[in-house]
């Protein structure tokens, strides 16, 4: 399996497996139980996945009701991972976002960012002092052209997760809690189904749970 956060290309797969885009915003639990789905199913399925950043903060800038200073916080947490990306190389985007993801999700510290990064440095080896990329603009282009790759596959009136299956770009899908076993591989192979038919953009229903985490 593939990690990456800044191609503008979609992933090329083997012929053997089916190619696998993931758009996620660490801070977001709905993209966080659709990426644990995806890592039960790849590990059935022959799947050639590949990781990339965007930004809840970079999606709701400028909008009526969102706080700047909310959304600014968000970002920090895609300026590490992009900043691990393009200084330490593209296979520490997945460790990266399973170690910050664990900490803000399964261990409830999404109050407590500067601890979050620290540990998740700390997990995947990278320097403490790494935890500036969080407060710096250095790689923001690369960050916008990753968030705005896959958000100009399925519009602007989605959010995380966005996820490309064979190129076929779709947001979702949201789950909660995230399957296991057979009935996480029946939604994969209805994703792809979906996925197959060129005319097929849309299939919601109201959430009436929230977040489940294991």
């Amino acid at each position: 399996m593939t990690d990456t956060v800044a191609s503008s290309q979609p992933s090329a797969a083997t012929d053997a497996a089916t190619a696998v885009d993931f758009w996620f915003d660490p801070s977001c639990p709905w993209a966080w139980m659709t990426s644990r789905w995806m890592d039960e199913v790849a590990a059935h399925r022959d799947l050639d996945v590949t990781f990339h950043v965007m930004s809840l903060g970079l999606l709701n800038e400028g909008r009526d009701g969102f706080d700047p200073a909310n959304l600014a916080k968000l970002i920090r947490y895609t300026r590490i991972v992009t900043a691990a990306a393009e200084l330490h190389g593209q296979q520490i985007v997945k460790p990266l976002y399973d170690a910050l993801g664990t900490r803000i999700h399964v261990q409830a510290m999404k109050d407590e960012q500067d601890a979050v990064i620290a540990g998740a440095l700390e997990e995947v080896g990278l320097p403490a002092d790494f935890a500036a990329h969080a407060d710096s603009d250095e790689f923001d282009a690369q960050m916008r052209a990753s968030h705005e790759d896959g958000i100009g596959r399925v519009g602007q009136d989605v959010g995380t997760p966005v996820i490309a299956v064979n190129g076929t770009a779709f947001f979702g899908p949201v789950i909660s809690p995230a399957p296991k076993g057979e009935i996480a591989l029946t939604l994969w192979d209805g994703v792809v189904a979906a996925a197959s038919y060129p005319g097929f953009f849309e299939l919601k229903r109201s959430r009436t749970v929230g977040p489940q985490f294991d």
